[in-house]
């Protein structure tokens, strides 16, 4: 089995209307909820072994506050094309993953990211999915499983929404 985590990147902040978009940082929320994130993940067995991020800094911000929390340490690789990018062009990059690999964080951006939840979608419970139609909050986080095969046979509408995990939730729990 197949487990695919979609991390948006953890709330950033607009202080510097000057930054470019890639470069703008964490907010304060934002560098509380990426760990809390990171917490929530080690606690529901979600410790990838390879990591797909935009290199935006926020995406690599919230990548380094959630990593010390997950229970192994996964490889890292920034790829270009994940910054605003389309769902096919995300497909695309999980389909040329290794087939030994059988869990992938990719972290990302909106409304890509969450179009991207949307399109795997082939089964789950339907209110879940609703819940993450109308928001992907910042720092939220999507679970796919994919019940056969390698990451090159995985195609849209064949992943079954395993987990929707959102910051309040995260807060809720005591992280």
């Amino acid at each position: 089995m197949l487990t695919l985590s979609l991390l948006r990147h953890a709330k950033s902040s607009w202080k510097d209307a000057s930054l470019p978009d890639r470069e703008r940082p964490l907010n304060s929320r934002g560098k509380v909820e990426a760990p809390m994130m990171g917490k929530l993940m080690a606690k529901h067995g979600l410790d990838p072994e390879l990591v797909l991020c935009s290199p935006a800094r926020r995406t690599r911000d919230t990548l380094a506050l959630v990593l010390p929390e997950l229970k192994q340490e996964p490889k890292v690789e920034y790829a270009d094309g994940l910054y605003h990018c389309t769902p096919t062009e995300m497909l695309a990059m999980l389909k040329a993953v290794p087939p030994a690999v059988t869990g992938v964080l990719l972290v990302g951006h909106n409304p890509e990211l969450q179009r991207f939840a949307l399109d795997l979608i082939g089964s789950g419970p339907h209110h879940v999915r609703d819940n993450l139609e109308a928001k992907l909050p910042t720092a939220g986080l999507v679970v796919l499983r994919f019940l056969a095969g390698p990451w090159s046979a995985v195609e849209f509408k064949s992943g079954k929404l395993e987990q929707f995990l959102t910051p309040r939730e995260a807060g809720a729990s005591g992280f």
